[in-house]
């Protein structure tokens, strides 16, 4: 571990102490530190990219503000528009904003955007393999040069969350029949949902806010928002359902008890806070005017202790901040936004790679579209003691780091031909799958099933079908056992 980041680490346990804040755990987080001191810039030479939001395989998709363009990004290679959102109009704060991917993307396969047209805010869904095919799911959200708020984001009840800035109309944000200044709740088609929305047959979750742009879900599922103030506080709340956040009447804390007081204020020098995420007991929120990310200690109870700077004056102005898939932190700048320096390598995407993880995301990346149907499936030459005819063989190839693992699984059909696969197996240890790509996988216990996708059903005798997973464990990462193909036994082969 890198002095930096023990000295880090060391900051936030005093900030949690200064605060008389008690901490069950700290494990997630500590497992999880960015290593500050290994930056590696995965993109350059961009312009304002706002929204950030990873697809199954690793890779990264980044909303320019101003050129409307999605941009695919990988660690080492050149950034790849996928798609042009037809409609942009930039103009003063708005434009091409957020970005999220669908949770059910490996089902679905769409991306969701929030921007501004010429005529309001609104958010459009589409999918890579036909993005000229954009589809409004919410129109008729105010817009203006300033506070168009912007960040979107699916929560762990798997429905989309929306900041809304009030559009420089600060009454709007206490006015409940108004969309603006609030934080909307909605299903994933841009309806409201069946149930938990605290106002009947209204999408608007919380109100009195003034411009959020951050918005991030602890590991219990609570909510909170960074937020720009006016003139003296910016804030970080802990979001629920039908709670007031005081704008305009309250800036930052007040002793009005019809508004929710903020967990975090800062100067408005000191933060201007756009995008968050949360990583273990950390919330990490990224600083415009402030330039610099910070580091912000969750108690485990809604509340919050001493705030750490850290990445001061190292990158200029930092727009958004996501944990990637592999627990790494990803950071894009903001300098070409009309109020920074920009260097000459701006905007930038700087990756930094998670305490004891893997330096760079593992390297065989699946595709984010359907493969070419001419693409030959691969094949395997069977083992010198081929299995009984309708059982296969399976390549497991595991990339593992302190609490976290890839693997790369490769199935082999040794008997007759199929036009769909489900392959089981048993973990051996305390393996919990997060992720996965080229396959739909579940999870009971320690018991796994893997299914073909759209794609890869179609397995000849003697063809590999391949697919990978992400995970956490705890202990030992004991290999799993117990393979089968459609309920036959499998063999495993050497990597």
């Amino acid at each position: 571990m890198r002095r930096r980041v023990a000295i880090w680490s060391t900051l936030v346990t005093l900030a949690l102490g200064a605060g008389a804040v008690a901490v069950a755990s700290a494990g997630p987080a500590a497992a999880l530190e960015p290593d500050l001191d290994n930056p590696q810039v995965v993109a350059t030479g961009l312009t304002v990219p706002w929204g950030l939001g990873f697809l199954p395989d690793g890779s990264a998709l980044t909303a320019e503000r101003n050129s409307a363009r999605v941009l695919q990004l990988r660690p080492g290679s050149a950034p790849a528009t996928v798609a042009t959102i037809s409609g942009v109009a930039p103009a003063g704060e708005g434009g091409l904003l957020g970005l999220a991917v669908s949770p059910t993307y490996a089902q679905d396969g769409f991306v969701y955007v929030y921007f501004t047209s010429a005529s309001d805010n609104r958010i459009v869904r589409f999918r890579l393999d036909a993005p000229q095919n954009q589809q409004v799911i919410l129109s008729g959200l105010a817009k203006a040069n300033i506070h168009n708020g912007g960040r979107i984001a699916f929560g762990p009840d798997g429905m989309l969350y929306a900041g809304v800035g009030d559009a420089g109309v600060t009454a709007n944000a206490q006015n409940q029949q108004s969309l603006s200044g609030k934080i909307l709740r909605m299903r994933p088609d841009g309806g409201v949902p069946a149930s938990g929305n605290p106002f009947p047959g209204s999408l608007v979750y919380s109100l009195g806010h003034r411009n959020v742009q951050g918005l991030a879900w602890d590991a219990q599922g609570r909510l909170y928002a960074s937020e720009f103030g006016q003139n003296t506080w910016d804030e970080v709340n802990q979001i629920v359902a039908g709670g007031n956040y005081g704008w305009p009447t309250v800036e930052g804390r007040g002793n009005d008890t019809r508004f929710r007081n903020p967990i975090v204020v800062w100067t408005t020098a000191e933060a201007s806070p756009s995008g968050a995420t949360i990583d273990g007991d950390t919330l990490y929120v990224a600083a415009l005017r402030g330039q610099r990310l910070w580091a912000v200690p969750l108690d485990g109870a809604g509340g919050a202790g001493t705030p750490v700077a850290l990445l001061q004056g190292q990158y200029g102005r930092l727009r958004t901040v996501e944990r990637a898939p592999d627990g790494s932190l990803w950071v894009a700048t903001s300098n070409r936004d009309g109020r920074g320096s920009p260097a000459a390598t701006d905007d930038r995407v700087i990756r930094f790679p998670a305490v004891g993880g893997p330096t760079s995301p593992p390297v065989s990346t699946p595709p984010t579209s359907e493969p070419p149907t001419s693409t030959p499936p691969t094949s395997e030459p069977p083992t010198s003691t081929p299995p009984p005819a309708g059982a296969c063989s399976v390549r497991w190839q595991v990339n593992q780091w302190s609490t976290g693992f890839t693997a790369d699984v490769g199935v082999t059909n040794l008997g007759p031909a199929r036009t769909g696969w489900t392959l089981s197996f048993t973990f051996g240890g305390n393996q919990r799958v997060s992720n996965a790509w080229n396959a739909t996988v579940t999870q009971s216990g320690a018991e796994v099933t893997a299914r073909n996708v759209s794609w890869n059903g179609a397995l000849a005798t003697g063809a590999t079908a391949t697919f990978g997973l992400q995970g956490t464990y705890s202990g030992s990462n004991a290999a799993p056992s117990g393979f089968r193909l459609d309920g036959a036994p499998c063999t495993i082969v050497s990597g």
